[in-house]
C-alpha cells in the first residue's frame, strides 16, 4: 500500500476551496438547466459531494434541511448495490423516506459515482425539490406520492427508460419532471468532470487526504467552539399547532455540554395521521444546522462537524418517526425544531442567540387544469419574520433557519399560471416589539384566473414566536379568505376571480423596550403578556 501523502496546510485549504467551488457550480448549473419555476426561480435545490463512505465533504450553500436527504441516499445505495459492479455513468436516484434515505417524496436526488483511475474516488449528488404531487392526503406515507428506493437511472450513461418512464407516469406534470431529471444530470456532469479535473492537477491520493483532513479540521472547530461555551443543561418546550392537527403538540429539547461534546435529546407526541412527521434524517440535518450557527458559523459544512455531537429522540414519534408516517410536511416541524434548539442555548450564551424567528415554512400549493387538459401545479414558499438579535433588529420577510429559497418574482408566477397576486406587502406591527425588534411578516393576496385548488400551511395562528430577555412575542400566521372561499381546514376550491391572503408569521424581539423598567418586564412574564408560557424559562434578562 502506498504512503499517505504529507499535505502542508496550504494544499489543503487550496482543495477545500476547490470543493466548495465544485458544489457551487453544480448547484448554478442545475439551476440554470432546470424547467420549473421552483427550481429556475425559487432556488429550492442542492448539492453535494460525498466521499466513498457516505460522509459528507462539502454541501453548497443552498437548503439546509437538503441535507437529510444527502446523509442517507450514498449509504442506502452502498447497502442495495455492490460497489464492484459499479461502472462509470451510473446514476441512481430516490426519494423515500425510508427505504431511499430521503426527508420527503418531492425531493429527488440523484447520486452519480464518480471514478478516477479506475476506481470511485467520491460521489456527486443533487436533490431538486418536484413540486408535483399536489392535491394528496397525509394520513400516511402511500398517499403522499411515488416512493423510489434508489435504483439505477442511468447504467454506464444509458438512461433505463423503463425507469424514467415509470417515474414520469405517477407525476402529475411529467414535462416538468423530465425536463428538470434532465437538469439533474447536467449539474452532475458538472461535478463529475471538476472533481476529476482537481485530481488530475493534484494526484487523487493528495485530494482523498485533502477530504480527510477537511473533515478533521471541522471536527477541531467544531470542539473547540463547544469547549468555550460553559457546561450545562438546559431544557426549552414550545408549542406546535397548524390545520393539519387539532391539538397542539409539545416539543421539548434538552441541550447537554460537557468539555467539548453536546448532546441534543427531543421529545414530542407519537407520529400523527398527517404529513408533520420528522424522519431521524431530518432531526439531524436541523440539528447540526442549529448548532453549527451558534457554535462557529465559519465551520465547514461536512460531516467533520457532525462528530461532536450527540442527537437523540424517543423513536415513532413526531421528532423521529418511523414507517409508515407521512412527512411532506416536515419542513414545518424543523423549523420549530430550530427555534427550539435557539431557545435551549439562548440560556448557556445569551449573546449568540437570536430570539424565536417565525418557526415556519409558510406554503401555498396550488393544483388545476390548463383549457387542453394539462395539469399544473404550482408550490410558493413565503418567507417571514426572522428573529432580532442581540445587537440588531431581526429581518423582514425572509426565510430563516432549514429553507433558503429564494422570492418568486410576481412577473414570473402571473406568467406562468393563472394567478394574480394582488397585495404583496409587510405586516406592519408583526415584529416583536424590544431593545432589537423582530422581523416582520408578509401577506400576500392570491386572485384565481381560473378554477383551481389550494393548500396552505401556516403556523403561528394561536401560538407566538417568543422574544427574549424582556422582548415581545411576534405576531400570528392567517389565512383570509375573500368572499364566497371556504377553507376547509387547510384546503380550499377557488372559483376563478376568487381571492384569499396567506399571512406569515412575525418574529421576536430581543430585550426590554426603551423606557421599561426591569420590574415592568417581571410583571408582564408572571402575566404571559410577552412569551408564552412554554418558553417563560428562557425569558430574563441578561
Amino acid at each position: 500500500m502506498d504512503a499517505a501523502p504529507t499535505l502542508d496546510p496550504i494544499t489543503v485549504e487550496v482543495i477545500g476551496a476547490a470543493l466548495s467551488s465544485i458544489v457551487e457550480e453544480t448547484g448554478e448549473a442545475l439551476i440554470r438547466a432546470s424547467y420549473s419555476t421552483n427550481i429556475k426561480e425559487r432556488r429550492d435545490c442542492s448539492t453535494a459531494l460525498f466521499d466513498t463512505d457516505g460522509n459528507t465533504l462539502c454541501q453548497a450553500e443552498h437548503i439546509p434541511i437538503h441535507l437529510g436527504s444527502f446523509i442517507g441516499i450514498v449509504p442506502h445505495i452502498l447497502s442495495l448495490h455492490d460497489v464492484a459492479e459499479m461502472r462509470p455513468g451510473d446514476v441512481f436516484v430516490g426519494n423515500d423516506a425510508y427505504a431511499g434515505g430521503g426527508t420527503h417524496l418531492p425531493d429527488i436526488v440523484l447520486a452519480e459515482p464518480i471514478f478516477v483511475e479506475g476506481r470511485i474516488a467520491a460521489w456527486t449528488v443533487n436533490l431538486a425539490h418536484h413540486s408535483d404531487f399536489a392535491d394528496r392526503g397525509h394520513a400516511h406515507i402511500y398517499q403522499e406520492g411515488l416512493r423510489i428506493p434508489p435504483v439505477r437511472l442511468y447504467r454506464a450513461g444509458v438512461l433505463q427508460k423503463d425507469i424514467q418512464d415509470l417515474i414520469l407516469l405517477n407525476c402529475q406534470v411529467p414535462r416538468e419532471r423530465l425536463s428538470d431529471l434532465r437538469a439533474q444530470m447536467a449539474a452532475n456532469r458538472v461535478g463529475v468532470q471538476r472533481f476529476g479535473d482537481l485530481c488530475a492537477r493534484y494526484g487523487v491520493d493528495t485530494v482523498l487526504a485533502a477530504g480527510r483532513a477537511l473533515l478533521d479540521y471541522a471536527e477541531r472547530k467544531m470542539r473547540a467552539g463547544i469547549a468555550a461555551m460553559p457546561d450545562g443543561t438546559w431544557h426549552f418546550e414550545d408549542l406546535y399547532e397548524s390545520a393539519e392537527v387539532t391539538t397542539p403538540l409539545r416539543l421539548t429539547v434538552e441541550v447537554t455540554i460537557r468539555g467539548d461534546t453536546m448532546a441534543l435529546h427531543f421529545d414530542g407526541p407519537p407520529q400523527l395521521r398527517a404529513g408533520l412527521n420528522m424522519t431521524r434524517t431530518a432531526l439531524l440535518a436541523t440539528a447540526y444546522y442549529a448548532v453549527k450557527s451558534v457554535v462557529d458559523p465559519t465551520i465547514l459544512p461536512n460531516a467533520g462537524l457532525m462528530r461532536p455531537l450527540m442527537i437523540t429522540a424517543r423513536e415513532g414519534t413526531v421528532l423521529s418517526c418511523t414507517h409508515p408516517a407521512a412527512v411532506n410536511g416536515r419542513i414545518q416541524t424543523c423549523q420549530r425544531v430550530s427555534d427550539l434548539i435557539l431557545g435551549a442555548l439562548a440560556q448557556a450564551v445569551p449573546d449568540r442567540v437570536t430570539a424565536c424567528s417565525n418557526s415556519a415554512c409558510t406554503v401555498a400549493s396550488f393544483i388545476g387544469q390548463r383549457e387542453g387538459g394539462d395539469l399544473w401545479v404550482y408550490l410558493e414558499t413565503m418567507g417571514g419574520g426572522s428573529g432580532a438579535r442581540p445587537n440588531k433588529d431581526g429581518l423582514d420577510g425572509v426565510h430563516v433557519h432549514t429553507t433558503n429559497t429564494s422570492n418568486l418574482p410576481v412577473e414570473a408566477l402571473e406568467n406562468e399560471y393563472p394567478l394574480t397576486l394582488v397585495r404583496y406587502e409587510l405586516v406592519e406591527g408583526s415584529g416583536g416589539v424590544g431593545q432589537h425588534r423582530g422581523g416582520m411578516g408578509l401577506r400576500r393576496v392570491y386572485r384565481a384566473d381560473a378554477d383551481c385548488r389550494v393548500r396552505v400551511d401556516v403556523t403561528r395562528l394561536r401560538s407566538e414566536s417568543w422574544g427574549l430577555f424582556g422582548g415581545g412575542p411576534g405576531g400570528h400566521g392567517a389565512i383570509e379568505c375573500g368572499p364566497g372561499v371556504t377553507f376547509a381546514r387547510d384546503d380550499a376550491a377557488l372559483k376563478a376571480g376568487q381571492w384569499f391572503a396567506v399571512v406569515s408569521p412575525g418574529a421576536g424581539g430581543y430585550g426590554p423596550p426603551a423606557g421599561r423598567r426591569p420590574e415592568d418586564v417581571a410583571r408582564d412574564l408572571a402575566e404571559g403578556v410577552i412569551a408564552p408560557a412554554v418558553a417563560r424559562e428562557a425569558y430574563h434578562h441578561p
